[in-house]
């Protein structure tokens, strides 16, 4: 098992975390009650794991997030509180650099946190299996590496039109599938996106339901495109984005000339997760007309895996972010294990190949 520090500013809440990680098999190694002590610990104890209140008295769980990144790159999982400005903050943390987050239960310290143990000790090994480059900077940003070899099996720097997508004239839909280590990834392609390409996006961001509409608020604020959290019976039309709500899969239903039809089901969980972007990609294959794109950033497991086959055999085109720029490689290795993906890109050029292959 993994050696983790603690850092919260709430000494019930340090006790508890120690506890439940503890009885799991982790060995805390120290604890912090703010930004500056966590970082000491950090540099005093090399964990594999960071488990990080956001809010604390002088140096901020985003301020040590950034710092750590910065000197002793250690995966992180950020503690949040459900509200308005706890997801904004969560968001903050994402992209300086931290792995994941685990929302406190009620949104406040509680004795329910000792009602989610198993959640949160899966939650700790995640991130503590998770990669945090030293390139990562205060945005959460991948390094460009496009001057590096392509993987084998697939295309380089230049994309060519996949099979089907030569010459069309319907409008393109792309489809992101993500997880763990996907959020800053997702703000980085949609604010690189044009809002004139027509495109049609659909994001699968594994997430809690309280936070999926303040992710879309997020995206929307930074985006060309109008992005929102998809609503039960929804439409999608050119130059706009939903982002599927936590707690529902988001199906595609229907396609009116320019529009797709979206409805939230739901059925059971897919690979433990929903949404699944698994039965998002099925279902727009089964309906959409026009080019469709599947990406597949940073997240564990396998969901979109079986989802971009799909979409490859009905000769769409297919996209991995490049599993070593990932924190978590699950997603886009599995996806890459498939042998069907066309391409691999780092975060800074995945925009590219989607106008590419938009066109």
């Amino acid at each position: 098992m993994a050696d983790v520090v603690v850092a919260d500013d709430s000494p019930f809440m340090r006790v508890q975390i120690r506890d439940i990680l503890e009885a799991g098999g982790f060995t805390v190694v120290a604890e912090a009650a703010n930004g500056t002590e966590a970082l000491e610990a950090v540099r005093a104890h090399d964990p594999d794991v960071v488990t990080m209140d956001v809010k604390m008295p002088g140096m901020n769980g985003i301020e040590a997030v950034e710092r750590i990144v910065a000197e002793r790159p250690t995966p992180t999982l950020m503690l949040s509180r459900y509200t308005e400005e706890g997801s904004t903050t969560t968001f903050d943390a994402l992209n300086a650099g931290a792995v994941d987050f685990f929302p406190k239960p009620g949104g406040e310290v509680s004795a329910g946190l000792v009602n989610y143990t198993d959640d949160l000790l899966e939650k700790v090994q995640l991130v503590a299996d998770a990669t945090v480059p030293l390139e990562t900077g205060s945005r959460g940003e991948a390094p460009d590496t496009s001057a590096s070899t392509p993987a084998p099996g697939l295309d380089g720097a230049e994309s060519t039109p996949a099979p089907g997508l030569d010459g069309a004239e319907s409008t393109p839909t792309l489809v992101i599938a993500a997880s763990a280590g996907g959020p800053p990834v997702v703000e980085r392609v949609l604010r690189d996106l044009p809002g004139t390409l027509g495109l049609r996006v659909i994001v699968v961001q594994h997430m809690p339901d309280r936070f999926t509409g303040r992710f879309a608020d997020r995206l929307d604020s930074q985006s060309d495109l109008a992005v929102r959290e998809a609503t039960a019976t929804d439409r999608l039309s050119p130059n706009e984005a939903v982002v599927a709500k936590g707690g529902y899969h988001l199906e595609v239903t229907g396609e009116d000339r320019e529009t797709l039809e979206l409805e939230l089901t739901e059925g059971p969980p897919v690979h433990n997760v929903r949404p699944a972007a698994d039965v998002t990609l099925e279902s727009a294959v089964e309906v959409s007309t026009g080019p469709l794109l599947a990406a597949v950033f940073s997240g564990m497991g396998k969901d979109a895996a079986a989802g971009i086959e799909r979409v490859s055999a009905d000769g769409g085109a297919t996209l991995a972010q490049d599993p070593d720029s990932a924190r978590v490689g699950g997603m886009p290795s599995s996806a890459v294990a498939t042998g069907v993906v066309d391409a691999t890109r780092p975060p800074d050029r995945i925009a590219n190949w989607v106008v590419e292959r938009s066109v």
